[in-house]
């Protein structure tokens, strides 16, 4: 298509609205202003590979892009491109090894911080059967899916739960957990460990830093992934939007999401 602004937040826009999940992206923008925008989806109505759904994407998008699209092709992904699209090679290991660091500390990196403020208390006292998890924090995009995410990691059952907000957005959420084997947990270790993880994932939903390559600036955004390699929902699509209200343009993008 030809170059716009803000097409890639348009184009991520529809894809989400039709329920298609992006999986990986490569963006290029050559000189003359054309863009190439590689896009590995797959859909959850499981119907892509029907001309009646194709017909209804490219319609949307064609709808949404109008004169700025000059080509659609929907076609099945092959091993072959699967192997050569695999993560993350760029990203340099001095960041990775940030960003993904996994051990809570008191001098965080300096990254994005929902609240400087999460406290998680755990408390037996109060279920012959559950151990009661307390977690106060801010409120945030996702915010229970950061807390049902690093449950499930650690194989931790939800038997129920109250959730409120407060004023200011501040919200009081009360679990009532166990282990997969139907016991408390009583481990001060075990303990300590899922305290330090919740506090990380909401204190760090997202790993955002901003590096400069010569005349360009790189914005990288990492989440974490869920043992089944999940990532967090419509990511990208958060991220396009927030460039697209910051009036910044994308000019090359690649990556997994």
């Amino acid at each position: 298509m030809n170059f716009r602004c803000f097409g890639l937040a348009d184009v991520t826009q529809v894809l989400s609205s039709l329920e298609l999940n992006i999986q990986k992206v490569k963006v290029s923008t050559t000189p003359d202003g054309t863009v190439v925008d590689l896009f590995f989806i797959t859909d959850t109505r499981e119907l892509l590979h029907t001309k009646n759904r194709q017909e209804e994407t490219y319609k949307a998008l064609e709808d949404v892009m109008q004169d700025a699209m000059i080509s659609f092709n929907i076609e099945k992904v092959g091993p072959e491109i699967t192997a050569c699209c695999q993560a993350s090679p760029y990203l340099p290991s001095a960041i990775t090894d940030d960003i993904f660091n996994l051990e809570m500390s008191n001098d965080l990196p300096s990254v994005s911080l929902t609240s400087n403020n999460v406290c998680v208390t755990m408390d037996n006292s109060l279920s012959p059967a559950h151990t009661l998890v307390q977690i106060v924090c801010q409120d945030h995009k996702g915010l229970l899916y950061d807390i049902m995410r690093t449950l499930k990691d650690y194989n931790i059952q939800i038997s129920y739960g109250r959730f409120y907000i407060k004023q200011g957005r501040k919200c009081e959420i009360d679990l009532f957990i166990m282990q997969s084997d139907g016991k408390k947990i009583v481990d001060p270790s075990k303990q300590t460990a899922l305290s330090s993880r919740l506090k990380m994932e909401l204190l760090q939903p997202l790993r955002v830093t901003v590096v400069s390559r010569g005349p360009d600036t790189e914005l990288l955004v990492a989440n974490p992934v869920e043992l089944s390699s999940k990532g967090r929902p419509l990511v990208f699509y958060d991220i396009t939007l927030a460039l697209k209200m910051l009036n910044t343009c994308i000019f090359s993008r690649l990556g997994d999401t």
